[in-house]
């Protein structure tokens, strides 16, 4: 049984209530634990037990290896165990759980050192031992064993040995070594009475044992195999002195594992071991306990707790005898003494109560001065208020309004969410899937695209490339017909008819879908022809690869993509429609083909369609591949920026070096140093031509000239040589910042790499604010790029979008409002600092589309918080990029908004004095195609 904190798991017993359940209740649906049996009525009790048997904290009772779950550890003891009983002899099994049935020893080692010293020179018929001749060994099996009284009798051993080995019958009815193997008998009687060198066996020589030293030694190999060619298969009589067993079937740490997992032991005092019962069973050792063992092991018992009981009493000292009657001088003694230590007592109950209060009211101050102890900031953000300084700093109070109801397809709960994921895996693996980058507002005019003339090529290129990667995906044929057939079986197996959707049957339905797109993998979509035939190819996607289970709304899309209403009953324009709208939709009675009727799906259901495809292309090859090669490149970023910010950090010391050396240089060459000199030089001069003769006077002069030209010369050459080394140290200044400029244009490359490729791994939001809602900037991720060529700025969104917070969040926050807040409840503080129409569910979206609103946003962000801080940090590192993709977006549409906004759903062909081509989605080309040519 494994053990966690070196107590062994018990197994949780089924509740009264399900007990109770049985009879009253048999068909009650439980929670079963198949690996351990337990059953459960809940299932949280189900999960807590699953979760504390995944903890890595459970250890294998038989090898000690630890760090397991309960699983591990149960399969590492049923392992040990296979191959402990495979070890181990079979026909010393027996004898060695009868000897240990029902022995009380405190310790299993003792145990197994008594059954050790028993067993290790007594063997038994069929064991396999290995047999000494000579000094070669040979492995052998054991056929007979002859008990002490044949020792001295041979003839009697060999009259017994043909009958014997031919019939298989016992030469007595006693077991052999049923003294000796007694532990109950001490261990000098049963060695005097059953001494196991008087046995002898009869053995039949097996083979060889193999021996690794005798490599390469031809004569003493040879010699030995013809010796046990002569040996092999005979009979031989020998004692136990001559003979021996394998250390891997029997040793002292075998056995200790053999036994304890064999027998099981109560914790109570002086408690037998036991053979468990199955066992026992197998075995044919006594379950039942004898009745002198009982007696036995009570007594044992008993003498066991009695000897405790006798330490603990030697140790509190004897009891108090019982004293003679007392006298009345005595008992008024008594009376005094007893009233002195019952005032005692009282006093002291009175003192530990005021010390009691003393303690409680410092705890009470030291709370209160922990209290008013200054926060250390950054701390969690709920638990910041604002105050007035913060006020009249410029703080915003209100978080500035996100709008919901400009953000497309937002009509319908969870559609946008749905949009804006598909847009974002098909532009972050765009490389894989062969597909150019394009903005969400492209993407959401291509799927409000509602004619058929012109046709959309973004459309086209998104299904198409979609439609090719799936093709590596695993399907199973028909799978959409199928799960329609089974839907109607399961309608008339309950009684219901097969309700018509939108006036058509599932009978209809999959009559018209067999004929249709079942060629959809080798279809050539060529791009040099628009994609044509991708609609007929992209229902038999959905046939093979869609079921009701993993696309709830499969049917209702395939009606819509095969059936089309009468001529005169036309709907109206669906490129804003929707799932509202639905009962509202005519009835579809004439059948069509997938190219007709794509562009009268409404956008939702075109937005599902992606979606569902998406989540298919996640599992492909293409996909799984780029995701490794991005993981890659992250770990070559990693050392390169490592790399960069070590040159970096080396040339900004030179730079601090070069520096401190030229102002060093400029201090020691002061201005006028050489004017100096030479007029300290004529003064010289003219004090020596005043004092002395004409001819004296112009010796000296001529000796002082020439001392004045050389010192001058001198100094103007040091100084030249300094001014060189200034101007050099200045140039290698500006070539060391050159590089330094360099390496931090590389710096902002890497991060915009490593953006790229980590969107490739995994999408994470910019951060969260105080009420947990998530900040997501999707630009420049995976195959996009935040700059293009000549340094313009390319966007995505060109937004940042709000999410509401996760339900984990959620939680947190019921528990925050459960505890209370200090100012207000935590309700009342979302209305004041977010606003009754900007407080967000964890399914709802709003987005910040403008720049005054995202500078507004910053400035409400508190740096005093742990989330407010980091996502002010995330915001301050992208600014420009952020800041300049959405300047870009709103500088495009103001070009595109010159046109009316109804051109871009009229159902019509053309628009008086309006080409629908020149949109800008219409204009969207797939360079990474693989047969583009440009």
């Amino acid at each position: 049984m494994p053990t966690c904190r070196r107590k062994r798991v018990v197994l949780t017993e089924p509740s009264d209530a399900l007990l109770q359940a049985v009879k009253s209740d048999p068909h009650k649906p439980v929670f079963y634990l198949e690996q351990t049996g337990e059953i459960f009525d809940t299932y949280e009790a189900y999960a807590a037990r699953m979760s504390f048997y995944r903890l890595k904290q459970f250890q294998c009772e038989v090898t000690g290896k630890s760090g397991l779950d309960y699983f591990q550890a149960v399969e590492s003891e049923r392992q040990e165990a296979r191959t402990l009983h495979s070890r181990f002899s079979e026909s010393l099994k027996p004898a060695v759980l009868k000897a240990v049935q029902w022995q009380v020893m405190g310790r299993l080692d003792h145990l197994v050192e008594a059954v050790y010293e028993r067993f290790k020179d007594r063997y038994f018929k069929g064991e396999r031992v290995l047999v000494d001749l000579s000094g070669t060994k040979y492995y052998a099996r054991v056929e007979k064993v002859y008990p002490p009284k044949y020792s001295s009798d041979t003839s009697a051993r060999d009259a017994h040995k043909d009958d014997d080995f031919a019939s298989g019958n016992s030469l007595e009815d006693e077991v052999p070594h049923s003294i000796g193997g007694d532990l109950k008998i001490p261990a000098k009687d049963a060695t005097i009475r059953d001494e196991p060198d008087l046995y002898f066996y009869w053995v039949q020589i097996m083979e060889l044992e193999k021996d690794k030293s005798d490599k390469g030694k031809g004569s003493s190999k040879n010699s030995k195999l013809d010796k046990d060619g002569e040996l092999t298969g005979s009979l031989m009589e020998v004692k136990c002195y001559m003979m021996s067993r394998d250390r891997l079937s029997f040793s002292k740490s075998i056995l200790r594992r053999f036994i304890r997992d064999c027998v099981d032991r109560e914790a109570a005092v002086a408690s037998p071991w036991i053979v468990k019962p199955t066992i026992a069973k197998r075995y044919g050792v006594d379950s039942i306990m004898p009745e002198e063992t009982r007696k036995g092991v009570e007594n044992i018992k008993k003498g066991e707790i009695d000897k405790r009981k006798k330490a603990w009493e030697d140790k509190e000292g004897p009891p108090t005898k019982k004293q003679k009657k007392m006298t009345a001088a005595q008992e008024e003694r008594v009376k005094n003494l007893a009233a002195v230590a019952e005032r005692k007592e009282r006093e002291a109950r009175e003192k530990a109560e005021k010390q009691r209060v003393a303690k409680e009211e410092a705890e009470r101050l030291a709370a209160e001065k922990k209290k008013k102890k200054p926060v250390r900031y950054p701390t969690e953000d709920l638990d910041i208020r604002m105050s007035e300084k913060d006020k009249k700093a410029g703080l915003k109070i209100k978080r500035p309004f996100a709008n919901r109801a400009i953000l497309p397809f937002n009509a319908v709960p969870g559609t946008f969410e749905t949009f804006l994921m598909g847009w974002n895996f098909l532009v972050v693996y765009g490389t894989p899937l062969h597909l150019s980058v394009f903005t969400l507002d492209e993407f959401e005019h291509a799927l409000r695209h509602s004619v058929a003339d012109p046709p959309c090529s973004l459309l086209a290129e998104i299904h198409s490339t979609l439609i090719y990667n799936l093709r590596t995906v695993s399907f199973q044929r028909h799978s959409a017909i199928l799960s329609l057939l089974q839907l109607k079986e399961n309608l008339e197996s309950t009684g219901r008819p097969d309700e018509k959707l939108f006036g058509v049957s599932i009978e209809e339905l999959t009559a018209v879908m067999a004929d249709i797109g079942n060629n959809w993998e080798r279809v050539p979509l060529r791009h040099t022809e628009g994609r044509e035939g991708w609609e007929e190819a992209l229902l038999g996607c959905l046939k093979d690869h869609a079921t009701l289970s993993n696309f709830p709304r499969l049917r209702e899309i395939l009606t819509r993509l095969l059936f089309a209403p009468e001529a005169s009953t036309a709907p109206v324009s669906c490129s804003s429609s929707s799932r509202s709208e639905t009962p509202l939709t005519p009835l579809l009675v004439m059948a069509s083909t997938p190219g007709e009727r794509y562009y009268a799906l409404p956008p939702e259901d075109r937005i599902a369609i992606i979606s569902f495809m998406c989540n298919l292309a996640i599992s492909s090859k293409a996909i799984h591949t780029y995701m490794e090669s991005c993981e890659e490149q992250l770990t070559a970023l990693r050392k390169e920026k490592i790399e960069v910010n070590r040159l970096k950090k080396q040339y900004i010391e030179e730079m601090n070096v070069l520096l401190g050396e030229t102002k060093e240089d400029t201090a020691n060459t002061p201005s006028g140093v050489n004017e100096d000199v030479i007029m300290q030089d004529l003064s010289e001069l003219s004090e020596v031509s005043d004092g002395g003769s004409d001819s004296a006077g112009k010796r000296n002069s001529k000796a002082k000239d020439v001392r004045g030209k050389t010192a001058h010369a001198k100094e103007r050459e040091a100084a030249r040589a300094r001014q060189a080394s200034v101007k050099q140290a200045l140039a290698e200044h500006r070539r060391l910042d050159e590089e330094v400029n360099k390496l931090e244009r590389r710096l902002e490359g890497i991060e915009r790499e490593f953006r790229k490729l980590l969107g490739g791994v995994r999408v994470k939001p910019l951060g969260r604010d105080r009420f947990y809602n998530r900040i997501w900037w999707f630009d420049g991720m995976g195959s996009a790029s935040l700059v293009g060529s000549g340094g313009v700025a390319q966007y995505g969104t060109g937004r940042i979008f709000i999410q509401g917070p996760s339900e984990f969040d959620l939680d947190l926050l019921r528990k925050r409002k459960e505890e209370g807040e200090e100012d207000g409840t935590l309700e009342d503080r979302r209305r004041e600092e977010e606003g009754e129409e900007c407080m967000l569910g964890s399914n709802d979206w709003a987005v910040y589309s403008d720049l005054d609103e995202l500078d507004e946003f910053v400035a409400w962000l508190n740096p005093k918080g742990h989330r407010e801080l980091a996502l002010k940090t995330a915001l301050s590192k992208w600014w420009v990029h952020i800041t300049a993709g959405m300047r870009k977006r709103l500088a495009d549409l103001n070009v595109s908004a010159k046109l009316p906004d109804a051109r871009r759903s009229a159902r019509t062909k053309a628009v008086a004095g309006y080409d629908l081509s020149r949109e800008p989605y219409m204009l969207w080309t797939n360079r990474r195609a693989v047969n583009y040519a440009s």
